[in-house]
């Protein structure tokens, strides 16, 4: 199905998997429930969108003609048309009292900050190296060819380390939007690390050489993540439903 090198098509194969199973259902669930109106939901159909963005860039340019190119193409262009129309549509005034009443807005922009800082620096000084030496950078502990090594760096420098950066920032200074993209960031990069943890053992499987089973700094990645995700997402005050007669 995958073109190319094998370690590549493990890797696409595993995130196939995390799509199917976990991406799959989860935009089933938060579609139909955006429907009724603003909220969480529509905050998660706009972190599925942002991972299939990221995502299907590598689909899409990592390898050469396959037969699901077209599909690729497909998914990328819908996936970067409806982020879009999404963003222009969300409800700002939604998330406005949540902003206000969360204590952790300033705590998740430390932690994204320091995912960005950490992310862009160690490309920076990789690309850097490379442009001195002409030394290609390894990239991440999964099997990669150069080719994939050169797209994720791009990637991560063009996508993910401005929307780290610019969520921090937004966040740091307590506006509605630091809180969408925030919520984005953390959960569609935890989408993106559970598809890395799934890669590499798909690898080891197919007996890919140099492959290997578990990344060591992985757990304290996830855990960032993670703690992003909670400070941003844990029930506030106005969480609770007031009634008419101000029964809660």
């Amino acid at each position: 199905m995958y073109t190319g090198a094998a370690s590549t098509a493990q890797m696409f194969r595993a995130y196939d998997l995390v799509t199917v199973i976990l991406v799959v259902p989860a935009f089933v669930v938060a579609g139909l429930t955006a429907r009724r109106g603003p909220g969480r939901a529509r905050l998660l159909v706009l972190s599925l969108l942002a991972y299939l963005v990221y995502g299907y860039g590598y689909y899409l340019f990592g390898t050469g003609f396959n037969d699901l190119f077209l599909l690729h193409a497909g998914v990328l262009a819908t996936s970067v048309t409806a982020l879009v129309l999404q963003l222009t549509t969300v409800d700002l005034a939604a998330f406005t009292d949540r902003v206000q009443a969360g204590s952790g807005m300033k705590g998740a922009a430390v932690v994204l900050g320091l995912l960005a800082a950490a992310l862009g620096g160690m490309w920076v000084y990789f690309a850097l190296d490379n442009a001195i030496t002409g030394d290609v950078p390894d990239g991440s502990r999964l099997v990669e060819t150069d080719t994939i090594v050169h797209l994720g760096i791009a990637l991560d420098l063009t996508l993910l380390v401005p929307l780290y950066t610019a969520a921090a920032i937004l966040l740091w200074r307590r506006t509605t939007w630091g809180f969408v993209l925030g919520v984005v960031a953390v959960v569609a990069g935890l989408l993106h690390q559970v598809g890395y943890i799934v890669a590499m053992p798909f690898q080891v499987a197919a007996d890919i050489p140099g492959a290997v089973s578990y990344d060591p700094g992985e757990p304290v990645v996830v855990l960032a993540y993670l703690l992003a995700a909670v400070l941003l997402l844990r029930p506030t005050s106005t969480d609770r439903v007031r009634h008419p007669a101000g029964i809660r």
